[in-house]
């Protein structure tokens, strides 16, 4: 297939690029730098400088062309968030900027429709010993202010599945980790990720590199709807960032109470600390044919 990737030079759409092209699909990228193109290039990978949220641009560098496929991997993420404020400009990528994709992929003639989210959607809270699916509420309002990054995912979800013929499918990612684990060893080193006292929340993970393999399968496997894309395990947070400070001999992270961190680290913390979830990735390996390379992420880190 010829496929336009938005989000071509981020952590997973690297990766993505270079799956892609081993399964032998014609790649065009969108990047907003030089730099940028020249990865993309390097890639034998077709690169288009535009900026998703700019409409106009991004239309004009559009047009006249085809593609079967458009793949949203859009984020403004770098590193971890800390603050809600930090989650605001991927909240207007997944709005704004998904709205600006679908029309590229109604200018392309784009046939299916693919968008990042994550398990996040199913709400930041405590679920318990509860399994968590694809049928489970999505995005619902919890009156906090997780509240506009939930409104965002659904935005997205919903605009990738609005063309009319087209096979719209929504990626409900794990937190990732792998491809950015020199990021966190920057940060152990300067005692800057710490981890709760106690046990802490339980988390969805999955490898960049799963992410992307979990990604192809769904452009060529997937039906409509959505793919919970996490590893076979949930774990804590704290149980990740001691695991990547053991496995590069890096510092351990600092213990700090609950409350410390929500104050220090509103969105992190809630997040260290609030989210208790068990999300499950049967659907994924039975419609898509694809099991995560990394079970766990002590394998993955073990090959990192």
């Amino acid at each position: 297939m010829k496929v336009i990737v938005a989000g071509a030079t981020g952590a997973v759409g690297r990766p993505l690029v270079r799956e892609l092209r081993d399964r032998g699909h014609e790649v065009i990228g969108i990047t907003r730098t030089s730099a940028g193109a020249a990865a993309l290039s390097a890639t034998g990978a077709t690169a288009v400088i535009a900026d998703a949220l700019n409409r106009e641009a991004l239309l004009s560098a559009f047009a006249g062309q085809t593609a079967d496929a458009l793949i949203n991997e859009l984020t403004a993420l770098t590193k971890a968030p800390a603050r809600y404020a930090d989650m605001e400009p991927t909240n207007v990528l997944r709005k704004d900027g998904s709205t600006n994709l679908v029309e590229v992929a109604r200018l392309v003639g784009a046939k299916r429709f693919l968008t990042q989210s994550i398990f996040f959607g199913y709400g930041y809270r405590d679920f318990g010993s509860t399994v968590i699916t694809e049928d489970a509420p999505f995005g619902s309002p919890q009156g906090d202010p997780t509240d506009r990054v939930l409104a965002a995912l659904v935005s997205a979800e919903t605009q990738a599945q609005s063309l009319p013929g087209v096979t719209g499918i929504a990626l409900r990612y794990g937190l990732f980790y792998g491809g950015d684990v020199d990021n966190y060893i920057g940060m152990l080193r300067r005692r800057a990720l710490p981890v709760p006292t106690g046990h802490g929340g339980t988390l969805a993970l999955i490898h960049h590199d799963d992410a992307a393999t979990a990604t192809v399968a769904a452009l060529e496997r997937g039906t409509p709807g959505a793919y919970n894309i996490v590893d076979d395990r949930p774990t804590t947070w704290r149980e990740l960032i001691e695991g990547i400070a053991l496995a590069r001999n890096a510092p351990r992270p600092v213990p700090l109470p609950g409350w410390a961190l929500r104050a220090a680290a509103p969105y992190a913390g809630m997040m260290m600390t609030g989210v208790n979830m068990h999300v499950s990735n049967a659907k994924a390996k039975r419609e898509l044919g694809w099991t995560p390379r990394y079970p766990t992420f002590r394998e993955g880190l073990a090959d990192s």
